[in-house]
């Protein structure tokens, strides 16, 4: 049994099944692929999992344990290569990053362009998608940013606090919502179609829970994922726009009004949410603290580690973010300070 074998074997489990996709996944080929999972089927003494012909249709039941031992094994292989590679000062490696449209489009350039300067040899990937899918890609990034309003998002990961922010309102000049000296209120809001979030049409979102502790219903006229697409309509005449006020650009934008969202619409946290026991890069870390300076790199590799319970300072205000270069080199400092008092 080899850390090949397992791989491919959660690759195929992870591709619904299907040989040529697992093979791509694992940048394999087809033969090569269904070659190791018979090794590895005969060496176990039984199938991992159901066939039809030649096709696979499912997890055989002796497979599902084999399988969460597979992950948990890979996990830690991983875990090993990135603890060894923090000893020897290696910085160059692969960060995966699964995040939402805004953080992608709005947050992330200047902080992934300083991290860059700092770690030239590493490349980043980042799979950018709707609210509902950031967390399913947790098992295969390094850690994933996430918004709510109120409570940390519910994952069995470890959910850091990066900062606040606000939802603003996005309307063109001739909106009558643009000639409002103060903000609107939510019941003066449900008067007027909205495009927004495609996550405030769901009942639990705060957007919906916020009008109907008012007694108000939201017009929601249409949604989408990406912040420049609620933009788009907004300018079409489709409807006033609600979106983070981190999309809101002064030179892109001067064409249309900001206005202040109803301060009855909660404050949003955008966490950093981590796999339980994952052992990260020092680039990931410094990624991390690049998002949010005040976290300290020390506790945040001993909450990681599970040597210390998580007690985060508040999530500040976001503001414009311009990373220096003193808030990469803080991570280092951190891991040399921890190193000399062993």
């Amino acid at each position: 049994m080899t850390l090949t074998q397992l791989r491919y074997l959660v690759a195929i489990a992870d591709s619904g099944f299907n040989i040529t996709q697992a093979a791509e996944r694992v940048h394999a080929t087809q033969p090569g692929l269904s070659k190791q999972l018979k090794q590895l089927e005969d060496e176990l003494g039984f199938q991992l999992f159901l066939r039809k012909g030649r096709s696979l249709e499912g997890v055989a039941p002796a497979g599902v344990k084999v399988i969460e031992h597979a992950r948990r094994i890979l996990a830690e292989a991983a875990n090993i290569r990135s603890y060894a590679a923090n000893e020897r000062g290696e910085h160059r490696g692969r960060l995966l990053l699964a995040t939402t449209h805004t953080q992608a489009r709005y947050v992330l350039p200047p902080v992934i362009a300083e991290l860059k300067r700092r770690y030239p040899q590493v490349s980043v990937d980042l799979f950018a998608s709707g609210d509902a899918e950031v967390l399913d890609k947790l098992d295969e990034a390094d850690f994933a940013l996430i918004s709510s309003a109120g409570g940390q998002p519910s994952s069995s990961g470890v959910a850091i606090p990066l900062y606040r922010w606000r939802r603003v309102l996005l309307v063109p000049a001739s909106h009558p919502l643009a000639a409002l000296s103060q903000p609107p209120s939510l019941a003066e809001l449900s008067r007027h179609p909205l495009i927004s979030y495609e996550s405030s049409k769901l009942p639990e979102s705060s957007l919906q829970r916020a009008f109907a502790a008012v007694g108000a219903e939201p017009q929601i006229a249409m949604t989408a994922r990406d912040a420049n697409l609620i933009k788009t309509y907004v300018r079409a005449g489709l409807g006033a726009g609600l979106l983070a006020e981190m999309a809101v650009h002064t030179r892109e934008d001067d064409d249309l009004r900001v206005i202040e969202a109803p301060a009855e619409l909660p404050e949003c946290i955008t966490w950093a949410v981590v796999p339980r026991g994952r052992v990260l890069r020092e680039y990931a870390l410094a990624l991390l603290q690049g998002l949010a300076p005040q976290l300290d790199p020390r506790d945040l590799r001993r909450v990681l580690e599970g040597n210390q319970e998580a007690e985060w300072p508040a999530a500040p205000r976001w503001s414009v973010p311009t990373p220096t270069a003193y808030a990469l080199r803080t991570t280092s400092r951190g891991r040399r300070s921890e190193k000399g008092s062993e």
